[in-house]
């Protein structure tokens, strides 16, 4: 058990060496990752943080504008209503940023197209024709790589950022973000920045891109939770829990045994009866006492996982489940 709390010190360490990204492009990126969820409630807080950071708000509307090539026009639209919905606020420190102007190519097809075969070629690394369905190859290199590319909002390496952090945060894109990953460099992003991005929008509860197996749906134990949790079999007595943003479990009791925690990825909380909360980060290790009423779960806007097992455990060991996490964890939504 050393050796694997040893190994998940490294990870952590690993994580916080070679920080290129800015906190410009953290923001994009929240946004983008958030905007593609659909996940408004997130959205929100996240728009206000990016334009406090320095993002403005033009850049933010050719983002959610670009991304509805990549989500669909309802969540594009929603985005938007979000940053309308900031902008009431009327924050004096936020920036306007460069005013918009209608791109030439859009009064040029021929120039639009054009434009995308460039724009894609480089993005790509070489020519590309997708000669299998040509509608799809002429809407790729005449609107996506053209028309939307022809923005001067953003700059080309900026544009794939937002792209690999909106498809990181969708399932099913695999192969569309490995493409954009790569073209993420040919763009102008170095392969630390990119490679820091999706690590960064992992830990920071984005996305579950975890080395860490998510499991199956801990339905066993539904009733003595608050949302979705997941369950790995480690092997060895080790489990590996993986909690969705917002779940948590009940107030429980372990009788006649200790329980140890060891986070591994994303954010979460630890709480014992009459303490103050823990926040839990990867790295962190939590050993609970035998007959200590506890809970833990994720962050409101995070995913978590966990590693847990049992040690010093008595013949008559039992779990006791009590009362629902919610005005404690109410406070800690604020924090």
């Amino acid at each position: 058990m050393k050796k694997l709390i040893f190994i998940v010190a490294l990870m952590t360490m690993a994580m916080v060496q070679g920080q290129t990204l800015t906190e410009r492009q953290k923001g994009l990126a929240a946004c983008a990752c958030l905007m593609a969820q659909g996940n408004l409630e997130r959205l929100e807080p996240a728009v206000r943080s990016a334009l406090d950071k320095g993002v403005t708000i033009n850049e933010l509307k050719e983002a959610f504008s670009q991304l509805y090539a990549y989500t669909g026009f309802p969540r594009s639209l929603n985005a938007l209503g979000v940053l309308g919905k900031v902008l009431e606020e009327k924050n004096p420190d936020w920036q306007e940023g460069k005013p918009w102007m209608r791109p030439a190519e859009w009064d040029d097809a021929k120039a639009a197209y054009e434009l995308g075969k460039k724009n894609q070629t480089q993005v790509s690394g070489r020519p590309f024709d997708f000669d299998f369905c040509p509608q799809d190859d002429y809407y790729l290199k005449s609107h996506l790589f053209g028309d939307i590319f022809a923005g001067d909002q953003l700059t080309a390496a900026d544009r794939e950022i937002v792209t690999v952090a909106a498809l990181s945060g969708l399932e099913g894109v695999a192969p569309q973000l490995a493409a954009h990953k790569r073209g993420a460099v040919n763009m102008g992003n170095s392969q630390e920045t990119v490679d820091e991005l999706c690590g960064w929008l992992d830990s920071e509860g984005y996305t579950l891109r975890s080395k860490w197996p998510k499991g199956e749906p801990n339905v066993a134990f539904a009733q003595y939770f608050i949302g979705n949790s997941y369950l790995a079999d480690m092997g060895g007595g080790v489990h590996n829990v993986t909690f969705e943003p917002g779940c948590r479990n009940n107030w429980h009791i372990h009788h006649g045994a200790v329980q140890v925690l060891i986070c591994v990825s994303g954010r979460g909380w630890y709480q014992e009866w009459g303490k103050d909360a823990v926040e839990m980060t990867p790295g962190t290790v939590i050993a609970i006492p035998a007959e200590v009423k506890h809970w833990h779960g994720a962050a409101h806007d995070s995913w978590f996982q966990h590693l847990t097992y049992h040690k010093d455990v008595q013949p008559d060991a039992s779990n006791e489940w009590l009362e629902a996490v919610i005005d404690d964890y109410n406070i800690l939504k604020t924090k």
